[in-house]
């Protein structure tokens, strides 16, 4: 039995009814729909590529779902099937109109279906945009790209600016990542010693990796690379290269690496940069 059998769309309110009927069954479908949908994401939690798909699959269903609803109250209701050709027939300026301005938010929806199909980046990701936009992407939607960034603040791109911008994927094939770690010392410092003390308080810390191959195990390469960068008037600049297995968690490795390297420094006596002042004579 259709539904159209059950109110009189003839009348005025038996089609206020009938509109409500329709727009509420297609709401109660697309709720269903879309917990069906979160349920399988959440079983999916290592097919990151996968649930990006279906996590932008489940935000067009309530409005792909709102149009079908509408498309179908139109062609089922007598008065508004009646005047559908007549209206689509002389709405041509109205639909350029509306299509100007639509443009945006059409660019967004093409944008946001190329994301997620050629994968730049997946929920979950670490991305970078620049030095203020970057964190964890948190949801692709129709019309915007969501990021959780460090302050736990959500940067909402839209999705036509974040897919012709320049992406820093830190996980996009995996979470392994080189982390400069820049250090000090005086100019007469023993520089042998410091890179011991770098080295030894470096593969302490839990977040740290060996990334060296059986051939450089087996020819006793450090497992973290300390290079002097440059020599100043004033100091020696010195770089420690460490692998880590979490890039989220780069940051707090870097002051933890800083603060255990410096009390060490002070403890064994590294030289420790003293600045020069020039005194201008008057």
């Amino acid at each position: 039995m259709q539904i159209t059998n059950i109110f009189n769309v003839n009348t005025a309110s038996g089609i206020l009814l009938y509109c409500l009927a329709v727009f509420f069954i297609a709401w109660l479908f697309s709720r269903v729909l879309r917990y069906l949908i979160i349920l399988f994401i959440k079983s999916k939690k290592s097919d990151r590529f996968g649930r990006t798909s279906i996590q932008f699959f489940r935000n067009s269903i309530k409005f792909f779902i709102g149009i079908f609803a509408l498309v179908y109250i139109v062609m089922t209701v007598p008065l508004f099937r009646s005047k559908a050709t007549l209206i689509f027939s002389g709405a041509g300026i109205i639909a350029a109109i509306i299509g100007f301005a639509a443009q945006a938010a059409l660019s967004n929806l093409i944008a946001g279906a190329f994301i997620v199909l050629f994968r730049p980046f997946r929920v979950g990701d670490y991305i970078k945009l620049d030095d203020t936009r970057m964190g964890i992407v948190e949801d692709i939607t129709l019309r915007h790209t969501v990021i959780n960034n460090f302050e736990n603040k959500r940067l909402i791109i839209p999705n036509s600016v974040i897919s012709t911008d320049s992406v820093l994927n830190h996980t996009i094939e995996d979470s392994y990542i080189l982390s400069f770690n820049n250090f000090k010392i005086g100019i007469k410092a023993d520089i042998d010693l410091a890179r011991k003390i770098i080295q030894e308080e470096a593969i302490k810390l839990p977040n740290v990796i060996d990334n060296r191959t059986s051939e450089q195990v087996l020819a006793d390469k450090d497992q973290v690379d300390v290079r002097v960068i440059d020599v100043h008037s004033d100091h020696i600049h010195m770089r420690a290269y460490v692998w880590l297995n979490e890039p989220f968690l780069e940051f707090k490795t870097k002051c933890s690496l800083k603060e255990a390297v410096h009390k060490r420094f002070i403890k064994e006596g590294v030289d420790l940069p003293i600045p020069i002042y020039k005194v201008n004579k008057s």
